[in-house]
């Protein structure tokens, strides 16, 4: 069961996540006509500024699901065919035996087998998932750096394959969702950011969502500070950023207000219609860049808890940012929660991240952000 939205245990929620070493954090809950927003600590370690509800934020991975509704949309007037293999959209991109192997849905749910291109563009990265064979330094070589989407693109359809095209568990790549972006400028004619804007965006009248069209943030934003499991001490600033590494997979900006407005939207059926959006519910095992095996969807997951009532949504990370937004299955209790430090947990000797403050902290948050 759900309990009424209680915003003293909010406050005090939201606070501990501060207290256990979080620099800044805020959050929207809803509850039927009943909201909530709330923040903790500060925007900019350096000067103090306070966080506050309203501010812009990197939202990383929760783009996947604007995305996915871009071409479930495009599914639905019959430009593109969920099953139909990505070589006979994008021959250029996937060739070969590959490309007709590889439908549009695995690459929206994780099933396509193509390896995540990111420890290849971040030569630091190259021992991922070991993460004690990797290093920060590609993350200040590359802050200004403009990729293209095909460089990317080639460099995950290089790399060993993760798995056979449809095979479970899929292994979550955001080279999935690069060639999505380059298959919506393919049957749109519009850049995958302009078909998402006026298709997604503005059918769900955000008015502080948008792709970055620089390194910057505009508007009132937080710092975000990375840490790299503990190798940058103290947390270093990465706000400032080029987002061209991820675009169409991780690189909208956003507010919590927005983000609940957009899934709940979503989870109503005014993004895309009932059988897309049951599309985009049906699941199927991934294993998460966390090496983590989860439930995945059409560019939505679910959480659950015993007992309680299936939330739908996603998550994200950039370097520094950290963002989640739940909707329960009925629409009526949502969540949105934005962070202003990554990968905080240092690491044990045999390489694994170990427990942090922040981490019970968190999850206590979300479970009373959740559930009361």
């Amino acid at each position: 069961m759900t309990n009424a939205l209680d915003p003293a245990q909010l406050n005090a929620a939201i606070d501990n996540v501060h207290r256990a070493g979080m620099p800044g954090l805020f959050a929207e809950v809803r509850d039927g006509e009943r909201t909530w927003r709330g923040a903790a600590g500060t925007a900019d370690t350096t000067t103090g500024r306070p966080a506050t509800a309203g501010m812009r934020h990197r939202v990383g991975s929760v783009t996947k699901t604007f995305t996915a509704a871009a071409v479930l949309q495009q599914t639905e007037n019959g430009r593109i065919g969920l099953d139909t293999p990505i070589g006979r959209y994008l021959p250029q991109l996937v060739p070969g035996e590959r490309g007709e192997a590889v439908t549009v849905r695995m690459l929206i749910n994780h099933t396509s087998g193509l390896a995540e291109y990111l420890p290849y563009a971040y030569p630091s990265l190259k021992g991922f998932p070991d993460i004690a064979n990797t290093g920060p330094q590609s993350l200040d070589d590359n802050r200004f750096t403009r990729f293209e989407p095909a460089e990317l693109i080639e460099m995950g359809v290089r790399a060993p394959a993760t798995g056979v095209p449809g095979g479970t568990p899929g292994v979550y790549s955001n080279t999935n969702y690069l060639l999505l972006g380059e298959l919506l400028e393919h049957v749109t004619g519009t850049t995958a950011q302009q078909c998402i804007t006026r298709n997604v965006i503005e059918r769900a009248g955000l008015r502080n969502t948008a792709f970055p069209t620089g390194p910057h943030i505009d508007g009132p934003h937080s710092q975000l500070y990375e840490s790299w499991f503990g190798m940058i001490d103290p947390p270093r600033d990465y706000s400032v950023y080029d987002m061209s590494w991820v675009e169409p997979a991780a690189g909208l900006i956003s507010t919590v207000t927005d983000l609940n407005r957009f899934y709940g939207m979503l989870l109503a059926g005014k993004i895309v219609g009932p059988a897309s959006l049951a599309q985009m519910q049906r699941t199927v095992p991934v294993i998460s860049q966390e090496r983590k095996t989860i439930e995945y969807g059409l560019g939505l997951y679910p959480t659950e808890a015993p007992g309680q009532a299936t939330f739908w949504g996603h998550g994200g990370t950039v370097w520094g940012g950290g963002t989640l937004s739940v909707t329960r299955a009925d629409g009526n209790r949502q969540l949105s929660l934005a962070l202003n430090l990554q990968r905080w947990n240092t690491l044990d000797p045999a390489g694994k991240p170990r427990p942090h403050p922040i981490d019970d902290a968190l999850a206590a948050l979300c479970r009373t952000a959740m559930y009361g």
